[in-house]
């Protein structure tokens, strides 16, 4: 009989990795410190949709980016070739390496690399050319149609903005995308294949027909006239998801290349699972048996014990099917010590940023540890009796987070577990 859980190598023979930058471009704030402080201070990013007429949709909410200007970050010109999902991936990827204070130059360009995730990509581009063939003629397309659209220009832009020319890809694993970018950087560095990553995820889905079709699949929340509100994870009243759009973006680098140039370090990247329930294309399996085993993979990854986490940042998306079966998971990888670790989910105040959500999720959660303070669950107002942990509602609680994870799961059965730890010299 083989083991159902792999063995892994040696942790002593495997590199360190550390985080040393982030940037974050968020429906709650542009900057990293503007979504930090919005997370612990528990600020709703939720409203009514702005950037197009929601008026013949049933769903009209959305936790939009508010605010970003791109000029900032690129020329006019260059902007107007990106879509909006590039175009967060960039920005937040410059703060990030501002950040790091990391200096990419022909000494060290080809050992830094990118690897940023998104699970749609141009939506919005599709949508506006398709309108440009229908109305106009295909002649009137646009010749930057196809680079514009496709998911790995976030990574590739990214690179060209940014000078690194060490391995580059992109994730596209639906809601696990960011997460999956974030792990797959980690492995690039234990490999050797780099000495740093900018790595993360990115979305800008909230369109027209992004929000039709995810409503139409009853995956939304309907609470139009409450927004603020909409977004319920754990909650018995929560009635589906609220999309987000923005960009999360960590930089990652091999111990002692972060130390040869003096980079200040947040924290340590320990652990990464990664399984699939391959159960059924939308619907998680029951009991959670998938996301158990990615959390323990990526705990015996870590080389922790499930009483060595203090914090859990959840996939908790706010919709019927997965929130309890998150829990399930939970207590399936981590039992007893289930009922001891802080849980939360930060798409209360964001939204849901399908495969950037990951990239802000591993923000947060490093956060928490550099600065050991969870933020809460906001709107958790009665606990459906299936979600019995400590979801930390409301309010954001002081805490010595020690260790961490960050859950990610997405269509098709991705589950995405990332391990974080305060850094110990």
């Amino acid at each position: 009989m083989t083991n159902s859980v792999r063995q892994v190598p040696d942790l002593s023979q495997r590199p360190r990795v550390v985080v040393t930058g982030m940037g974050a471009i968020t429906p709650i704030g542009n900057t990293l410190s503007e979504y930090w402080e919005g997370l612990i201070s528990g600020r709703n990013g939720i409203g009514l949709i702005t950037a197009f007429d929601p008026g013949k949709h049933d769903c009209r909410i959305a936790g939009e980016v508010k605010g970003f200007d791109p000029h900032k970050f690129m020329e006019k010109k260059e902007a107007k070739r990106m879509d909006r999902f590039a175009q967060f991936a960039v920005a937040a990827s410059k703060m990030a390496i501002a950040d790091a204070q990391l200096v990419i130059d022909d000494l060290n360009a080809e050992q830094v690399g990118v690897l940023i995730g998104t699970g749609i990509g141009g939506l919005k581009v599709l949508e506006d050319q398709q309108e440009i063939y229908l109305n106009r003629g295909p002649d009137r397309c646009s010749p930057f149609m196809i680079p514009m659209m496709i998911a790995n220009m976030a990574a590739g832009l990214t690179a060209i903005h940014s000078g690194a020319k060490g391995p580059n890809s992109c994730s596209v694993t639906a809601c696990a995308a960011g997460s999956n970018a974030v792990g797959d950087a980690f492995r690039l560095i234990q490999g050797g294949y780099a000495k740093a990553m900018i790595c993360g995820g990115t979305e800008a889905a909230v369109t027209p027909l992004g929000v039709a079709g995810f409503a139409s699949a009853k995956a939304l929340s309907f609470r139009n006239d409450d927004p603020t509100h909409a977004c319920r994870p754990f909650d018995k009243d929560r009635d589906g998801f609220v999309m987000g759009e923005g960009a999360g973006i960590l930089i990652l680098e091999e111990l002692e290349f972060a130390r040869s140039r003096g980079a200040r370090i947040y924290g340590e990247i320990v652990g990464y699972g990664m399984t699939c329930d391959a159960y059924h294309i939308t619907s998680p399996v029951p009991g959670g048996l998938g996301a158990a085993r990615a959390i323990s993979l990526c705990l015996k990854d870590a080389g922790l014990l499930p009483s060595d986490i203090s914090y859990i940042n959840a996939h908790g998306t706010s919709t019927p099917a997965n929130d309890p079966t998150e829990t399930a998971a939970i207590k399936k990888a981590m039992g007893e010590e289930a009922y001891q670790v802080a849980v939360s989910s930060t798409k209360s105040m964001t939204g849901h940023l399908l495969g950037g959500s990951g990239g802000i999720e591993a923000v947060a959660t490093v956060m928490a540890i550099a600065h050991d303070i969870i933020p809460p669950t906001i709107n958790l107002v009665e606990p459906d009796p299936e979600c019995d942990l400590d979801y930390v509602p409301n309010t954001s609680r002081q805490l010595v987070v020690n260790a961490a994870l960050s859950n990610s799961f997405g269509f098709g059965g991705h589950n995405v577990t990332l391990a974080f730890k305060k850094f110990v010299a």
